[in-house]
Order: structure tokens, then sequence, then C-alpha cells
């Protein structure tokens, strides 16, 4: 009775706060809200435009197109918090967006960070997030909150693998009997491929290009391997010699040879976590292989990819974009369970 009252009046929270989107999920009803983690600012004042309400969705429209009197930000770069005060804004505006809050009730909110960030980088988490207007607070690792979301075994004696590739970190954990047996996490994700798309661009065309044209040009005909047919785009930018509007037009095979370097170091960073482990462990990763989510794991022939190089099943999990928040849904359902795994103020941070 307590707990359907707590959810009428003041619903439990779990936030993916991840580098390019901001997932929340409301405890009973699954993810509720998807929004890119970004504001757009009075350059000056540094004051939200459109009366608090250009944040999400509404900013990332503005990205590339302000005039040099506003400015888009991202308050979070590679799984940290790089700007507090607005990182405190962005939550508390996705908070009430998310579910209404009464009675004078604070939401505990399980909050999913990369497992290696540091004791301060931990605090500046907890700290925006109870400055946005939460309540109890619990940290979990985002590799441990993606198995859970994926439906892994992870409780059985059997290991289980997860690889989280997102917009700014890559997280790999072995799991068994409920606990990491072994994790790794290297910040090289889908916005570090963006950027290699630009380098390239601007290294072999001379054309300058922005992050969302380069983001596009990697989701229209990017991949890991080659394709049975090979694609092409055309692409409008800058000509950095001339100084004026260009087009050209790119294949697949460029973009690839672009995305080399990128997708070497999340192999590596498998092949790191794998080491960690005993014999026995790995030789459970011959059968049950290794889980993608996140949204870079929807480029193409990822999978493919890495089963050529780590010679183990591979399988993207249905919906890789929301598999962190919907752990954190299941965790929120199963808090008692749980809630002994989670990190909270003064364990280790």
């Amino acid at each position: 009775m307590f707990n359907r009252l707590r959810d009428w009046l003041c619903p439990d929270l779990g936030i993916d706060l991840g580098t390019v989107n901001t997932r929340i999920a409301v405890r009973g009803q699954g993810v509720v809200l998807d929004e890119p983690t970004i504001l757009a600012l009075e350059r000056k004042t540094r004051r939200v435009l459109g009366r608090g309400a250009a944040i999400g969705k509404l900013a990332r429209q503005m990205v590339g197109r302000t005039p040099d009197s506003m400015v888009a930000v991202n308050p979070i770069r590679n799984g940290v918090i790089t700007d507090f005060e607005l990182c405190e804004v962005m939550l508390r505006y996705f908070f009430q967006k998310a579910a209404k809050q009464n009675g004078g009730f604070r939401p505990r909110c399980i909050v999913a960070v990369p497992s290696e960030i540091s004791a301060v980088e931990k605090r500046a988490v907890y700290n925006s997030v109870e400055r946005a207007g939460a309540g109890r607070i619990f940290l979990l690792d985002k590799a441990r909150a993606a198995s859970i979301g994926a439906g892994l075994p992870i409780s059985e004696p059997l290991a289980s693998m997860v690889c989280d590739i997102g917009g700014g970190t890559t997280e790999c954990a072995i799991l068994s009997l409920g606990e990491a047996v072994a994790s790794r996490s290297v910040r090289v994700a889908g916005n570090d491929m963006n950027e290699a798309v630009i380098d390239y661009l601007r290294q072999h065309y001379s054309l300058r290009i922005g992050r969302p044209t380069a983001e596009q040009l990697k989701i229209d005909i990017g991949s890991a391997t080659t394709l049975d047919t090979e694609l092409s785009a055309e692409v409008r930018g800058l000509d950095s010699i001339s100084g004026v509007p260009r087009k050209a037009v790119i294949t697949s095979e460029e973009v690839r040879e672009a995305l080399g370097e990128c997708l070497w170091k999340i192999v590596n960073c498998i092949k790191a976590a794998m080491e960690q482990c005993d014999p026995e462990l790995i030789g459970d990763l011959a059968d049950t292989g290794i889980t993608l989510t996140g949204g870079t794991a929807q480029l193409r022939n990822l999978d493919r990819f890495l089963r050529e190089q780590l010679g183990i099943p591979v399988r993207i999990d249905p919906d890789p974009l929301s598999t962190v928040a919907r752990g954190t849904a299941i965790c929120l359902e199963h808090m008692q369970n749980w809630q002994q795994r989670f990190q909270t103020e003064g364990a280790g941070f």
C-alpha cells in the first residue's frame, strides 16, 4: 500500500545519464523520456533560451545553426559531467517532464554511470542529481544496468558478457553470480567515430563538415566490415581551401576506413576485459558470447566484425538505445533485492 501511494505521489526514477541522450524510466511505467543531453543558451548570460525550454530535442535542432550570441552546450562529455550548473538545470527540466512530483516528496533515483569514473566524478553526478530534485540516490554501473536490461542470466554461475557502446564511452563487463568479475571502460565511442569522419574528410577532401553531418553520414553508409553492396552519399560542406560551399560523394569504404582506429580500440577494450577472467569463465563465453547495447551498436556489421576478431558469438539487443534505462527500471521494481549492490553517498566517493 505504501509503495503504491509513493508511486502516485513521487514515483522512483531510473536515469541513463548519457553523453548524447538522457533517458529516464519511471517505476511501473518503463522508459518515459528520451531526450538529447544538450541545452541552448545565451552566450553572455548563460540563460536557457525559450524561457527555459530550449533543452533536449529543441536544443538539438539548434546545433550548428546558432548565431554568435547563442550556443548549444552538452554538459556531459565521455560519460562525465563537465558543467555542473547546466547539468542540474537540464535534469530538473527532465524530472518535471518525466513525472510530476506531489506531496513534497523527492524521488529515489538510480543513476547509471561508467564503471571506471573517479570518486570525484561520482560525487559530481551525485550532487547534480540531488540538486535537481532527487531524494536518495543510488549509482549503478552502466554495464551491469545494460546486462539487466538485456535479460542476461547474470545471477547464475555462468559467464555473461555485455558491451555497451554509447556516445562517449564503451563499457565492457563479464558478470557471474550477480557480480562483475571483470570490467573495462574506454572513452572511445560514437562521438569519436563522428570526429574521425570529420578528420577524414578534412584530410582527403579538404572539406569541413559539422558533427551532425558526420553522424548522419555514419548512420547512412557507415559499416564495420565490407558490405555486399557498397553505398555512397553526397555530402555538403565548406571547402577549406577556397572557403566556399562544395559537395562531395563519399563511399562506405571511405567511412569504414575512417572508423577503423575507433573500432580496434573497442576490440582491445573487450580483449582486456577477457584477460582479467579465469579460463572457466572464458570457456562459458564461447557459448554465451557477447551482447551489444548502446546506440553505436547499430553500426552496420559491427556484430560480424567483433565475431571475426574475437571468435565468439555476438548479438545485438533488440532495442540497444534503451537497454541501460530498461535495466534501471527493472532495478526500481526490485529495489529491495538490488539495493545492497548499489553505490550510495559515502560508498567509495
